[in-house]
């Protein structure tokens, strides 16, 4: 089930919706953070329809999500320009993800100025050069040029091509927050043997109303800054196949290693 069959499966429910997630989503126990996020942002959108575009988010990944799936909302506030709507997504064992979702029209402003750096990479994949991921993992919903983790070579960077291998219907901002967290965490880059790992959270901030690319391609980077004391820390950007940056993040990553 792809992501727009998923979208389209939303059940009304009191005070939300259920939606069921198929295995091709998961990652271990959970699904994959970039459906839930994708999920939630979703249901902000029905429960504030003519809300500006989304700005920000915070989301934190409390606990494992996995099959049906009940999403709630609560409009925090509305304002003039902004919108803030809380989405809390829950499935058997618990809750497992609580978000905010920051929707704001734009402003005239005397500051403009951007200081993301364009990386130096090659360009997208043509569409003879890709791969996916075993289908019982979220990656066979996506296409990279290449694998997406080389153990061993001591880096705390992290960077690849990524798109959903059926995107058609999807509003951008969805699609964005669904391929946003595609990389694995950068802490893995450093280490010499496979060990588990779990985002804790991810804090996202939109760098355009209007997310717009080429074929589907993003180019994920993912920068760890800090590890130690089984946490990891590590800075975030995306940007389209033009390498204009679309997308910010920070998060926190649990180390089992």
């Amino acid at each position: 089930m792809n992501l727009a069959q998923t979208l389209a499966s939303f059940v009304r429910a009191d005070n939300g919706w259920t939606v069921p997630v198929a295995p091709c989503w998961m990652q271990g126990r959970t699904c994959y953070g970039g459906l839930s996020s994708a999920l939630a942002h979703h249901a902000a959108r029905l429960t504030v329809p003519d809300a500006p575009p989304l700005r920000s988010a915070q989301v934190a990944f409390v606990g494992p999500l996995a099959g049906e799936l009940t999403i709630s909302t609560d409009l925090l506030r509305r304002g003039r320009n902004t919108a803030f709507v809380e989405v809390k997504i829950r499935s058997a064992e618990g809750l497992g993800f609580i978000g905010t979702f920051i929707f704001m029209s734009k402003r005239e402003s005397k500051i403009a100025f951007e200081g993301v750096h364009r990386p130096d990479i090659a360009p997208p994949p043509t569409d003879d050069m890709t791969r996916s991921g075993p289908p019982e993992f979220f990656t066979s919903q996506m296409e990279y040029p290449d694998k997406r983790l080389a153990l061993g070579m001591n880096t705390p960077k992290l960077a690849n091509w990524h798109r959903l291998t059926e995107r058609d219907g999807l509003d951008p901002m969805t699609e964005l927050l669904a391929i946003g967290d595609g990389l694995p965490p950068s802490a893995m880059g450093l280490m010499d043997i496979a060990g588990p790992v779990s985002s804790m959270n991810w804090q996202v901030n939109l760098l355009t109303d209007a997310p717009e690319t080429e074929n589907g391609w993003w180019l994920l980077e993912s920068v760890t800054h800090h590890a130690h004391h089984g946490a990891a820390s590590q800075y975030m950007t995306v940007w389209n196949s033009r390498l204009e940056p679309v997308m910010t993040a920070m998060q926190s990553v649990a180390l089992f290693v």
